[in-house]
């Protein structure tokens, strides 16, 4: 419990670090993050609830962006992302860590494992072939969804476990080496949510066990991003306020519906997020190659 209280304390000084960062830095160059604020509330509002949910926010924020015309500037769109859903995230994070009983060692070495994947994976990565991976991973998601239907229709009771909250033995290590191959993933903008989900339920584990953990991961890698992208001046502020504003509600609303479903819903819930992500990852790549083949 106590690493868990240290953990919680930790997400809150990151809250405080970014916030005070963040007012230093709008007060230094006169910046007001409040333009826009009710495009930048319900972009917020609704992208942030959807990322609680496990679906992500960069897809749908950067449709959003291009939408409401709120980020003119591709260039600008990894950096005001990051910044803008960092405190949500957080939110998420300790959320998460206060309702969902997870055992201090899985969520802690899986959650580094993302974070030192993360680190290295720019180098790894700088020679793979973007489309081919997100061909490969959304295929990989689309089979283990049709899996885990085949398990709920045939063994509707099997491998459903509310009571056991971490990995054990091999099976530590093998998701220790999972989510280190996750996070190699992120740095090519491959999201952690879909794969986490989904690793979870194939071990047996209630999906709700991964959400501490896949928000940590998250909460990490955002927080030391976000500082090196504000100094960088990467950061659209049109909007910003309304951003982290509707953000923030969003994933309250968003934490009290996940908390309040039964298991057996919240299975068929990872399903629908899984095929979704693991279309999109499909869809993408062809996209990508053509983008590729053009130039």
């Amino acid at each position: 419990m106590l690493i868990l209280r240290l953990i919680q304390a930790l997400l809150v000084s990151a809250m405080l670090f970014i916030f005070f960062m963040l007012v230093k830095h709008l007060k230094k160059n006169k910046i007001n993050p409040f333009k826009r604020f009710w495009t930048g509330f319900w972009i917020g509002l609704l992208t942030d609830a959807l990322d609680t949910l496990g679906i992500g926010s960069f897809a749908t924020t950067t449709t959003c962006f291009k939408l409401t015309k709120l980020v003119t500037d591709d260039r600008q769109l990894p950096g005001t992302m990051t910044v803008a859903h960092v405190l949500p995230v957080l939110i998420q994070s300790l959320c998460f860590i206060f309702v969902v009983k997870v055992e201090v060692l899985t969520l802690l070495a899986m959650a580094a494992a993302a974070f030192i994947g993360a680190y290295f994976g720019t180098h790894i990565t700088k020679n793979w072939h973007a489309p081919t991976v997100q061909r490969i991973l959304g295929s990989l998601l689309i089979i283990a969804a049709i899996i885990m239907i085949i398990r709920i229709i045939y063994h509707p009771g099997e491998h459903l476990s509310d009571n056991i909250h971490g990995l054990h033995g091999i099976w530590l290590f093998v998701g220790i080496g999972f989510n280190f191959i996750v996070g190699v993933l992120m740095t090519m903008g491959l999201g952690n949510y879909a794969p986490e989900l989904i690793f979870f339920s194939l071990m047996g584990l209630s999906p709700t066990v991964a959400m501490p953990v896949m928000m940590l991961d998250a909460a990490m890698i955002m927080t030391a991003s976000s500082s090196q992208f504000i100094k960088a001046n990467r950061v659209s502020w049109d909007g910003f306020a309304g951003i982290v504003s509707g953000g923030i509600i969003g994933v309250l609303l968003a934490v009290f519906f996940l908390t309040n479903l039964d298991i057996n819903s919240l299975k068929l819930l990872v399903i629908a997020i899984v095929f979704f992500t693991g279309g999109m990852l499909i869809r993408s790549s062809f996209t990508s190659h053509k983008q590729q083949t053009n130039r």
